[in-house]
């Protein structure tokens, strides 16, 4: 099946389907190239830091970039990419990067039996999001690309913004 078929989820959005494009602990960059429907290797991270998380897409959602809603998504064990991974949205955190506007949405592995006390962003742990924040600040910085985070949001804003690039992307598909 083509990754470019992959549902959100039946019971989206209090429950999504994310694809992985990054493993956490990983120095590479990989992207979902949507032309050739294919995750590719697009940089490798200039900073000496890596991704604090696995970070993928929501499928068959756009966010105001035209890209795919991004998701940060915490889970006892890395996977790897081009994973399917079902997830609880638990939040948002607000960022500008180039100028602009970037959400990432963090959610939980569904059935991670290590997690199930996470449903808010604010169940989450300080250091936790200290990390996640400061990833972020520098991950571009020796790139000369400048990244701006700003703030983090409950999962009630997370789900509006995933219902939002639903609607983004069903409306997108119905004009193609």
């Amino acid at each position: 099946m083509s990754l470019s078929n992959i549902p959100i989820g039946a019971k989206a959005p209090e429950s999504v389907n994310v694809i992985i494009e990054i493993p956490k602990g990983s120095h590479n960059k990989y992207e979902y190239d949507e032309k050739l429907d294919i995750i590719k290797l697009d940089r490798i991270l200039h900073s000496p830091v890596y991704y604090p998380t696995d970070y993928g897409f929501i499928p068959q959602t756009r966010s105001e970039d035209g890209d795919h809603l991004d998701a940060l998504v915490i889970l006892s064990e890395p996977t790897f990419p081009g994973c399917l991974v079902v997830v609880r949205p638990i939040g948002v955190l607000y960022m500008e990067d180039q100028k602009e506007k970037d959400e990432k949405i963090i959610a939980v592995a569904y059935d991670d039996p290590l997690l199930t006390h996470l449903k808010d962003i604010d169940d989450a742990d300080n250091f936790f999001k200290k990390e996640i924040h400061h990833f972020f600040e520098v991950y571009k910085e020796l790139e000369d690309k400048k990244v701006e985070v700003h703030h983090w949001h409950n999962r009630e804003t997370a789900l509006s913004i995933i219902r939002q690039s639903m609607a983004r992307f069903d409306k997108e598909s119905n004009l193609g």
